[in-house]
């Protein structure tokens, strides 16, 4: 008998049978990790109001509620979207299996995303962050990966030994993001050289590991460099604000749109131009271009 046939009442039974499904599919162990926590706090609320006990008694009321509970929260409209799709996903994957009729999140609205500038670090900035940890030769190759060729936390985290070559770094797929060979310039490449000579002896292959051999998981990594924005007195500032400078700054010195664009994984190229507004000098693409070291 298929999961499909399996009677489901509760939504922990639902959740449970979903995100099995994701693992059958291979997707990624972090995509998981944010369904899980995503549909968890639903779960939580559901609780709450009485009605993790029957899937089938969900309605759209619910989800709205929940929504709303988000506001209240002060969960920016990005983050509030991302987790309605978590749930559009799960209650349509119920739908699809037959375990509900009807689709309580499928009428369910998104708010309205504001159409903000993507946040980018002064070179003072981002010097006075490297200053501040260049004692710690780990984190310090973790910020130029992310700042010298535009890697996604993520992607930082699952970089293997292997993937490391003498003038490029293979990005391993990951979700819906396609593998893909980055350019590794000198300081980036000084970066890694330097860890490398301190990095804990250990039998796992991943390129970044904890002082106990372990593979240094994104949360781990989110929380050092935090840590190390407080320390250079940055206030506000974010992991991907590495990445989008790196954006900016290659646009800003003339290297090609589509280029960024595929040295980053964007899978559009829509999603790069958004970064062409805060280009202040915007030089015409020309032959013989070259990435500039932050």
């Amino acid at each position: 008998m298929s999961d499909s046939h399996l009677i489901l009442l509760s939504f922990a039974k639902g959740k449970d049978l979903f995100l099995r499904h994701l693992e059958k599919n291979k997707r990624a162990p972090n995509t998981i990790v944010a369904y899980r926590g995503d549909l968890g706090q639903l779960e939580n609320f559901l609780t709450r109001i009485g009605k993790a006990d029957d899937l089938t008694g969900i309605k759209r009321e619910d989800i709205e509620a929940f929504k709303k509970e988000l506001e209240k929260n002060k969960y920016t409209p990005k983050s509030i979207s991302r987790k309605l799709n978590s749930i559009k996903s799960f209650f349509k994957f119920l739908l699809q299996e037959g375990v509900i009729e009807m689709d309580p999140a499928q009428a369910v609205t998104h708010p309205q995303l504001s159409d903000e500038l993507p946040q980018i670090l002064r070179p003072i900035e981002y010097r006075a962050l490297r200053d501040v940890c260049r004692n710690d030769l780990r984190t310090l190759a973790v910020i130029q990966l992310i700042l010298q060729i535009g890697l996604r936390i993520s992607e930082v985290a699952n970089l293997r030994l292997d993937d490391i070559g003498e003038s490029e770094l293979r990005v391993r797929a990951e979700g819906s993001h396609s593998e893909r060979k980055v350019p590794l310039n000198q300081v980036s490449k000084k970066a890694i050289e330097n860890y490398l000579r301190v990095r804990t002896e250990t039998k796992d292959n991943h390129l970044f590991v904890t002082k106990t051999g372990r593979p240094l998981v994104v949360r781990n990594i989110r929380t050092i460099i935090n840590r190390y924005f407080r320390k250079a007195g940055l206030e506000g500032v974010r992991v991907n604000d590495l990445r989008n400078t790196f954006i900016v700054q290659q646009l800003q010195a003339g290297v090609p749109l589509e280029v960024v664009s595929q040295i980053v994984g964007h899978r559009r190229i829509s999603t790069t131009e958004k970064y062409l507004r805060l280009v202040n000098q915007q030089k015409s693409a020309r032959r013989g271009f070259h990435l500039v070291e932050l």
